[in-house]
């Protein structure tokens, strides 16, 4: 071995010199291990920091020169039952050991005993004292034995000193750029909370400022609610541009059992912890879901930090690298912690956001509502049902049984009966009747506008959606929705409304969230859904789940001892609202009506009642511009032929003269501004159809 001499002397003035220079640690003790193996042959350096109390230990800096090593994690482990702890307790001057006479008294330390498999066999540990305090270990490891002499020794203890002062002053550096790296992040995290209220937004931000500090090629934020599956708050991916973008929901719909295997590592969201090297190869084997990301998406280390834990909730941050990142050592899970507090407050200001934007939404919508209600002409008691047939109090009757109850109700009628009157009435009287009843008519929508304006979208879902719409849906949480004309939605939206009514949630359009809604359906429809499934224009297993309690109202010509009271309903209603004289009704007129058939139902003879009104001036009401109009054989006669040798029309050609007579008005024109539908008060598709049944096409009867 070479003797101490002034070429030492210089190697300690360079080493002291690079020591006052230089900050980066790397180039540091790059600089130390090239000048050491210029004097003293190796094959590998290492330097161990240690605590103030010299029981956990962190792998500070790990080179070898020959083959790669194993990596060693860098975090902090206790040295108890390890040899660092006998280098520890003999570090008051250098000491030589033999690894294949230390490692079988510490049952083949692992880290050491990866070296001995490389060959490297020897170990000269050199104490590292700064200030008369052991700070920690320089080892050098060589594959032949090394002799030194009293000057070796005493030159390498000196150049302890000088590395042990590096060590300290570069953690101490290190320290300090850490605090400014923590306080520039937890300013920035602050700024989030007070400027962005959006989930999406606000932890997308989070993940981009913790990545700053803690690399992570994943961020998210797992909620799971007692006894309750682990749910996704947040999640996010780095992307090759060094952004981070929200996860593939369905990334994981291939693996079947996933919530199962996610449960079992739910354990390892209760406690802070970092995973990295052989740890998180022992979980990649314990777990299948661990393998899986072991095997499948690259991920090397885990790093978890409990936001809190409490009997009815939890919630976890995680961190996950891959195998080209760097691991996550302790100080990095020390940082985490400090940020718990405004990462909680984050968590539980993004819940406190989404409950007002939910509640006022709500709110907002019901007022709508209300209003709407307040104005309507018709209120949901059923004093508005007028008339005391037999077939209405059947009506009445199935209402007050379905009522108390969450079934689903499907109305079904001709055109004017009043099937909205049914659905309301089905509300009030429910235990619902606190929360809106929602109004949806499916037919007076374009197909591509029904499903967001029944489950609402995002923003940017499609061209035009400038702003995030709350659906009908949502609204109706906790009440009532009535789907009216249901037998006009699309087959599409179909499937979608079905799984409403199965699982009770959907989606918004252009959305990724899986919302819930707790809402009680009731379905009208003037068409025959039985016909129409047959045709394959209607889903059979949505009018299975529609039909399961079905009400069925009768039209007006099957009660028509209903007609007078629902007369005389009208007419007080119109007179008030006109300020009209109250006028009588012609005996003659009333059996007139009541032999009408009706095709409109009770909202075509409201309008019937409210023309009358308007254009009588004498004592008694004037029909004349509905017989003359609507039923010319009411103009030509004072009565109906109600007895007498002339036969009575049946029903059915009363309804083929009275559609003839609107035709004619119209000039053959059915649909439209001026056509036939509207002066009948009836859907355009219903009038074709009652048209085909009864044989009339257009250029019958129309001049």
């Amino acid at each position: 071995m070479p003797q101490p001499n002034s070429q030492d002397e210089s190697l300690l003035l360079y080493l002291n010199d690079a020591i006052a220079t230089t900050r980066n640690k790397e180039a540091l003790f790059q600089t130390v291990t090239e000048k050491l193996r210029l004097i003293f042959p190796f094959d590998a350096i290492t330097i161990i920091t240690l605590d103030n109390e010299q029981q956990y230990r962190r792998v500070f800096l790990r080179d070898y020169l020959g083959e790669t090593l194993p990596p060693m994690a860098n975090f902090r482990k206790s040295i108890t039952g390890s040899p660092i702890s006998e280098f520890v307790g003999s570090a008051t001057q250098l000491r030589q050991y033999d690894l294949t006479e230390l490692l079988p008294r510490y049952n083949n330390y692992e880290p050491l005993a990866q070296m001995l498999k490389k060959g490297l066999r020897y170990f000269t540990v050199v104490p590292l004292r700064t200030g008369g305090r052991l700070i920690g270990l320089l080892s050098l490891v060589a594959r032949r034995r090394p002799t030194f002499s009293p000057e070796d020794i005493s030159l390498l203890e000196k150049i302890g000193s000088l590395v042990a002062v590096a060590v300290n002053n570069t953690l101490a550096f290190e320290d300090v750029a850490r605090r400014e790296q923590e306080k520039g992040m937890q300013l920035a995290l602050t700024n989030a909370l007070l400027t962005i209220k959006e989930r999406g937004e606000l932890f997308q931000r989070i993940a981009t400022e913790i990545d700053r500090v803690v690399p992570c090629t994943y961020f998210g934020v797992r909620v799971q609610e007692a006894d309750g599956p682990i749910q996704v708050f947040a999640e996010f991916m780095r992307q090759p541009d060094g952004t981070f973008a929200p996860t593939d929901p369905t990334r994981w719909n291939h693996l079947p059992d996933y919530a199962q295997l996610q449960q079992q590592i739910a354990p390892l969201f209760f406690k802070p912890g970092v995973y990295a090297g052989a740890e998180f190869q022992a979980l990649a084997a314990r777990y299948p879901l661990m393998r899986h990301i072991w095997e499948q998406r690259g991920t090397r280390a885990l790093l978890c930090v409990p936001l809190w834990i409490r009997e009815d909730q939890s919630a976890t941050i995680i961190l996950s690298n891959k195998q080209d990142e760097t691991p996550f050592a302790e100080a990095d899970l020390h940082l985490m912690l400090l940020l718990v507090p405004q990462l909680t407050l984050a968590i539980q200001n993004v819940f406190a956001f989404e409950q007002i934007e939910h509640l006022r939404a709500q709110l907002e919508r019901e007022r709508t509502y209300l209003i709407d209600e307040i104005n309507t002409t018709a209120a949901a008691r059923f004093a508005d049902f007028v008339g005391g047939s037999e077939a209405m109090q059947g009506v009445f009757q199935r209402i007050m049984q379905v009522a108390p109850t969450d079934s689903t109700v499907l109305v079904t009628g001709e055109t004017g009966t009043g099937k909205e009157l049914v659905a309301r009435a089905v509300h009030q009287q429910s235990p619902r009747r606190a929360r809106a009843l929602v109004k949806v008519n499916c037919a007076a929508l374009p197909a591509q506008l029904i499903e967001s304006e029944l489950f609402g979208h995002e923003k940017g879902a499609f061209t035009g959606a400038i702003d995030r719409r709350i659906g009908k849906f949502e609204v109706a949480d906790g009440g009532s929705i009535f789907l009216d004309e249901v037998g006009e939605l699309p087959l599409d939206l179909q499937a979608k409304l079905l799984r409403v009514l199965q699982e009770k949630e959907f989606e918004r359009l252009g959305g990724q969230r899986v919302l819930k809604a707790d809402v009680r359906v009731i379905a009208a429809t003037n068409r025959v859904l039985e016909d129409e499934v047959a045709a394959g224009r209607f889903r059979a297993d949505l009018y299975y789940r529609l039909n399961v309690f079905p009400v069925r109202l009768p039209a007006l010509r099957e009660r028509p001892e209903d007609i007078e009271p629902l007369m005389r309903h009208f007419l007080e209603r119109f007179t008030k609202q006109m300020g009209k004289p109250v006028r009588s009704l012609r005996e003659q007129d009333l059996r007139a009506l009541q032999a009408y058939p009706w095709p409109g139902n009770v909202r075509e003879l409201e309008h019937v009642v409210e023309q009358a009104v308007i254009v009588s001036n004498g004592p008694f009401l004037d029909f004349g511009g509905f017989a003359a109009a609507l039923h010319p054989a009411a103009s030509e006669m004072p009565t109906l032929p109600l007895t007498g040798n002339q036969p009575l029309k049946t029903l059915k050609d009363q309804e083929r003269d009275h559609i003839l007579a609107a035709l004619h008005h119209t000039g053959g024109r059915v649909s439209g501004p001026s056509g036939a539908a509207v002066l009948l008060d009836i859907n355009p598709k219903t009038l074709e159809a009652r048209m085909k049944k009864l044989g009339i096409r257009r250029t019958v009867g129309v001049g």
